[in-house]
């Protein structure tokens, strides 16, 4: 079955730096686009950043554009998010998930057009 595990959050001091990683499972990892998205409390869910299926297009929302970067490596299976300069207002669980159409072109913004989700990784930014 489907498995999304992500991991690296915790707290950090604004200003810091995170690595999230998302081990996927299940599935050829390689032939579907993957995104970040996260939710803070009393927020709806939003998403953070998606990649195609090789990498060559990202796409990240406009508050975290130029601080975090996403990225894959199909060999291993895993999706990252590498997060700088990190504000307060990035507290949130992030979420990994999985587009549910194999070989998109491009990336989806719709919540709908993913079919599994991680159970997410809390990320604190606070002094």
């Amino acid at each position: 079955q489907v498995q999304l595990v992500e991991s690296g959050g915790g707290l950090v001091q604004p200003g810091g730096s995170l690595r999230l990683s998302c081990a996927a499972s299940g599935f050829t990892f390689s032939t579907y686009a993957m995104s970040w998205f996260r939710q803070a409390p009393g927020k709806e869910r939003e998403l953070v950043a998606s990649i195609t299926t090789g990498g060559g297009i990202t796409n990240s929302a406009d508050s975290v554009k130029g601080r975090f970067t996403i990225s894959r490596d199909n060999a291993k299976n895993t999706l990252y998010l590498q997060m700088n300069s990190l504000k307060p207002e990035d507290t949130a669980v992030y979420h990994c998930a999985k587009d549910s159409t194999a070989w998109r072109l491009g990336v989806s913004r719709r919540l709908y057009e993913y079919d599994y989700w991680g159970q997410g990784t809390q990320v604190t930014v606070s002094s």
